[in-house]
């Protein structure tokens, strides 16, 4: 019965913190203004990170669980909030926004303990792969890749919150299942904010868009989170679950964020620049509305999630679920490059005006740096 109140109050402070801050978010600045590439109507609040990272906070602090292993969490936690609040108003550059993501990382291995040790079983049963001397590097480095994967796949209202509740209620299952009492309240805390949190973000029938958006300050906190817990129950001998686990909980996003890299290395271009190589960007272009888009990327995630529990729950080995992982996005890559080949999407046209291009022998003859600008000025990093 506590721990039902405090979800409550967590709830409680999220949603009246959304609510109260809107209009002084408005007065400050801190508001995500539409552009060329950010087409949501009129200014919106960027205040759903520190929302949920405040009532996180608050309500953790009335649970029964021995919060004194986390301290290094909730300091990491707070630099990186502070530091995308920052960069929602000012914009900071890229050095600053890896500066602290990194940060949080060392300060979750030297002060909060929680370092990627070894990647499992990957070569076999009894075959562990351990990181010995590079333990630190891969923890920093998976740090930085779940915070900016989370952030990149926020381009649609709902879709980086839903993809966070999902990891988290699938983390929140692992734990529980291992007996993880800690672990098992704070992730179920954190999928309360969100839940709050989408309640604000979502498009729904009586309301056609976003009141609030999560901004880099929520993006980076629930990557971060992840982060930790991931680790936290993938490591040591009384693990919750392999590492590979990881990757099917976050299976969307990941897929999406390495795919949009390999694709603009490619290219030639910087893997932070803008286009419409995302996954939601190309269920528009066929007709696809907003909100669908982001229920059918939900609902794939969704699949992935419980494929990778129940292979958990079946004992189906490291290495397969790995090697499965693999050549699921092996499979992701020739989809998404025929789609963009072909200009379609299974049986469904992408349409050309979507993505702002003529006719397609008049496309053929503009330079292709043209046709980067114009794709860059219609879609979203």
């Amino acid at each position: 019965m506590k721990m039902l109140a405090s979800f409550a109050l967590a709830l409680i402070v999220c949603c009246g913190l959304l609510h109260i801050l809107r209009p002084l978010a408005t007065r400050i600045g801190l508001v995500d203004e539409p552009d060329a590439r950010k087409t949501h109507q009129g200014s919106v609040p960027l205040i759903g990170g520190v929302a949920m990272f405040c009532g996180f906070t608050l309500a953790t602090l009335t649970l029964d669980v021995g919060l004194t292993a986390y301290r290094g969490f909730f300091a990491a936690a707070a630099i990186v909030v502070v530091v995308g609040l920052l960069d929602d108003i000012h914009e900071l550059s890229s050095r600053g926004r890896f500066g602290a993501q990194i940060g949080a990382a060392l300060i979750m291995a030297y002060w909060g303990g929680v370092v990627l040790h070894d990647l499992g079983h990957l070569g076999g049963e009894g075959r562990l792969v351990t990181l010995s001397g590079w333990a630190i590097v891969f923890t920093v480095f998976a740090t930085v890749g779940v915070i900016n994967a989370l952030n990149m796949s926020d381009g649609l209202d709902g879709l980086a919150g839903g993809l966070s509740l999902i990891a988290l209620l699938g983390l929140a299952y692992v734990a529980d299942s291992a007996g993880r009492d800690a672990e098992r309240a704070l992730l179920l805390m954190l999928a309360v904010v969100v839940t709050g949190f989408l309640a604000f973000n979502l498009r729904l029938p009586w309301r056609r868009r976003a009141l609030v958006f999560m901004g880099d300050a929520g993006s980076m906190f629930l990557g971060f989170a992840l982060t930790w817990f991931f680790i936290a129950l993938s490591q040591g001998d009384g693990r919750a679950m392999p590492p590979v686990a990881a990757l099917w909980l976050l299976m969307v996003p990941l897929f999406d964020t390495v795919w949009l890299i390999l694709w603009r290395f490619s290219q030639g271009r910087s893997p932070t620049s803008s286009d419409v190589g995302h996954l939601h960007h190309v269920l528009q272009m066929t007709g696809m509305r907003a909100s669908t888009s982001v229920w059918v990327m939900l609902c794939i995630a969704s699949v992935c999630a419980v494929a990778g529990v129940a292979a958990l729950e079946a004992g189906v080995a490291e290495s397969t679920m790995f090697y499965l992982f693999l050549g699921l996005f092996a499979l992701y890559c020739v989809f998404m490059a025929v789609s963009w080949h072909r200009r379609r999407l299974l049986w469904w046209p992408i349409e050309r005006r979507l993505l702002g291009l003529p006719d397609r022998r008049e496309h053929a003859q503009r330079p292709v740096e043209e046709r980067r600008r114009v794709a860059d000025r219609r879609g979203g990093a």
